[in-house]
């Protein structure tokens, strides 16, 4: 018997402090954040993209993300190792029930504008694929014009999502009668139905670079959900300051029911709708400095 003779892959050296440093970059750049006993979580993630690009420490691995005018691919690798794809399907509904039932009555009973509809860091596509089954069984999709955007930093995730298959895990909370009516059991698992796929817009965006959300952030209902509990108090102002500088006046926001923007923002207001709570936009006081038109 022959036995593999391979040598153990070495170890990045990590030079003391290295990682804090990183992990500040890192917290700038996506929002992510790592606590001191998280840090050897970090490392590890890490260490296969450092080692590819030939560092032999995690200095010169900071310097390159740094400093490198050229890094923009690296950077793309780091929010891939980082991503959290963990999501399922009609999670947290009763946040949508309030979107289906009160919002989108109350936007069309006052106007005949299209309502667009962001989801923010949509990761694989649950979440705006629940809003369009959610929206389409109350019959709105038929009669009212309404926009479904989706965004996510990880190219990964949107492919899975613009593919429209997923595992019998994302499925687990799916109601049988609604998993059979917009979906088709498949090899790899359940694939949505076309004109549900056709309905939601995918894109490209980190939430935390203002010129990436310009054009979702102006959407007057945005679930950002399950993202802040990755995020430090401070990426989180900055985020939410970043979608109120752009979202009109009276707009809504969902977040995780597990998350809370008490104390990092003024301009939304915790409202409760039916059995969810939703935070709504607070009218700008004067001399407030607005985005764009």
């Amino acid at each position: 018997m022959i036995l593999d003779s391979l040598e153990p892959q070495r170890k990045i050296s990590a030079p003391e402090g290295v990682m804090v440093l990183l992990r500040e970059l890192v917290h700038e750049r996506t929002g992510t954040y790592f606590e001191e006993a998280r840090l050897s979580a970090l490392q590890e993630k890490l260490e296969p993209l450092a080692r590819e690009r030939g560092c032999q420490t995690f200095l010169d691995y900071y310097y390159h993300l740094k400093l490198d005018a050229e890094a923009g691919e690296e950077w793309q690798r780091v929010i891939e190792a980082l991503s959290v794809q963990e999501t399922y399907f009609w999670r947290e509904t009763d946040q949508i029930d309030a979107l289906v039932n009160l919002l989108v009555p109350d936007w069309f009973g006052r106007s005949n504008r299209p309502l667009r509809i962001w989801s923010a860091a949509c990761a694989t596509g649950e979440e705006p694929f629940s809003i369009a089954i959610a929206l389409a069984e109350a019959g709105w999709l038929r009669k009212a014009p309404i926009e479904i955007v989706a965004s996510d930093a990880s190219v990964n995730g949107l492919e899975k999502a613009r593919r429209g298959i997923f595992r019998e895990r994302s499925m687990r909370c799916m109601p049988a009668a609604l998993r059979d009516k917009y979906f088709q059991p498949v090899p790899q698992g359940w694939c949505i139905a076309p004109e549900m796929l056709a309905h939601v817009r995918f894109h490209r965006a980190n939430i935390v670079v203002g010129s990436e959300i310009d054009t979702f952030a102006r959407s007057p209902v945005i679930f950002c959900r399950n993202v802040f509990i990755y995020f430090s108090p401070v990426a989180i102002t900055k985020t939410v300051q970043q979608f109120a500088e752009r979202m009109p006046a009276g707009g809504h926001l969902f977040v995780g029911v597990s998350e809370s923007l008490r104390h990092l923002t003024k301009d939304f207001e915790l409202k409760e709708m039916g059995k969810a709570f939703v935070y709504e936009k607070t009218p700008p006081s004067p001399g407030t400095k607005r985005v764009g038109p």
